[in-house]
């Protein structure tokens, strides 16, 4: 059963930057943090994204653990994976991420990893949400100061676990004007590959604007008019990531996923299944039966996802939208490193000419809602999304589901043929808009 909480959604606190999140909520958040570890002197790691909102994030949030006895050691603009990595790597007891990943310039949020850089459990944002009208006053206040060198121990790590030759391999790598700016660019040269980027001129406003994975339109047309053989795009804060294959085709996180399971499997490396969300495609699910890899599912949610692999021991797993974790490497979603992954699995072949799945004609319509909880009430939208499965049966399904981070309403339908699947999910999101918009 989920721990109710009022300020952290699927991945932290997350609003628009000065009227939701102010100075004094991220103050706040960071002494309630700090209070409710059990170390001492609490060290704890900030990074964040290029939104303009970021540095005042950054200090308030800085204010805030000092404030409760701990250290804040500022790591700068690196991506989300890189707070997860650098936590453990330096023996630290929290990390701090300042960045709404995907939203745009105007949202911002805070997340955090525990020492072993997983993100904390519903349990715990439970306890710091009670602690942020109580949190103890410290004894002695803590530091704040610079953390020089993140940016090379997280290319220093992914060097390590993906030590391979892309001379000869040209890329195009679109980095949102978010965290991935430097890092993204710098492993692949590292690496010998021929790198032409998109979204490296951040001005703290550009973040997700008009590219990255979800606007992956623009790097969809770079590819296809360039001699590259394949393009990464990039979310804001780094945790997720899609593909372009050369001809300019889009290829999502479950035909990502499939790739790898599909190359881990038959090496032996992925010790019992892969672990994907109820968002994964009817078609991820006949290709992995067909390769006689389990598949587990969970709700949406790279945390839980994470939850699940833990439990049952395995390395790979995923969401459809790009957040892509092989535990291996790092406890949560790492664009860079899965870009890296997919370059591993396909060798020396191109990603047009490797078809790890089929897909089924998926259609996703987000529908903007005034209260994205009041969908548990609409009996209507509910006995019409009974009504539409019931048809499609066997063929396909609907998935309805309220976003954790946005006012919206997800619709989700598979169905054999685009036409059908377009008009139902058509219908259902004209319902959900009717009653609840």
């Amino acid at each position: 059963m989920t721990t109710a909480r009022k300020l952290f959604g699927t991945d932290g606190v997350r609003g628009e930057a000065g009227t939701f999140l102010t100075a004094e909520l991220a103050t706040a958040l960071g002494r309630a943090t700090t209070a409710s570890l059990e170390a001492q002197r609490p060290q704890v790691l900030i990074v964040r994204d290029t939104r303009e909102s970021g540095p005042m994030l950054e200090s308030a949030l800085a204010a805030g653990i000092a404030a409760a006895g701990g250290d804040a050691l500022l790591g700068g603009v690196l991506p989300t994976p890189a707070a997860a990595i650098l936590v453990r790597r330096l023996g630290l007891d929290l990390a701090a991420v300042v960045s709404a990943s995907h939203n745009p310039f105007h949202d911002n949020g805070i997340k955090f990893f525990d020492g072993r850089g997983v993100k904390l459990a519903d349990e715990a944002e439970a306890r710091i949400e009670a602690l942020i009208e109580e949190a103890p006053a410290a004894e002695q206040a803590g530091h704040v100061r610079e953390l020089n060198g993140g940016l090379d121990d997280y290319l220093r790590e992914l060097e390590a676990a993906f030590p391979f030759d892309l001379s000869g391999r040209k890329v195009v790598l679109d980095c949102a004007h978010g965290a991935t700016f430097r890092a993204a660019p710098a492993i692949f040269e590292r690496l010998g590959a021929e790198v032409e980027t998109i979204g490296v001129e951040p001005d703290g406003r550009n973040i997700n604007a008009g590219c990255g994975s979800t606007h992956i339109e623009a790097l969809a047309e770079r590819v296809a008019a360039s001699e590259a053989e394949i393009g990464f795009a990039f979310d804001g804060d780094g945790d997720r990531v899609l593909a372009v294959d050369g001809s300019g085709r889009v290829h999502d996180g479950d035909e990502l996923i499939a790739l790898a399971a599909r190359g881990m499997a038959g090496r032996g490396e992925l010790n019992g299944g892969v672990v994907v969300t109820v968002m994964s495609n009817f078609g991820f699910h006949q290709a992995m039966e067909e390769a006689g890899i389990e598949v587990a599912v969970t709700q949406v949610g790279d945390r839980y996802v994470i939850d699940e692999m833990n439990r049952r021991g395995w390395p790979l797993g995923g969401e459809q939208s790009g957040h892509i974790i092989a535990s291996d490497f790092v406890s949560t979603g790492d664009g860079i490193a899965a870009a890296l992954m997919t370059m591993r699995e396909l060798g020396g072949a191109r990603l047009e000419d490797a078809v790890p799945m089929e897909k089924l004609p998926q259609v996703l319509i987000n529908v903007k809602v005034a209260e994205r909880e009041a969908i548990a009430g609409a009996t209507a939208v509910w006995e019409a999304v009974e009504r539409e499965g019931e048809g499609l049966e066997g063929r396909g399904r609907v998935l309805l589901r309220p976003s954790g981070t946005e006012p919206l309403v997800r619709v989700m339908v598979e169905a054999p043929t685009a036409d059908e699947a377009e008009g139902t999910a058509q219908r259902l999101a004209d319902l959900v808009r009717a009653e609840l918009a």
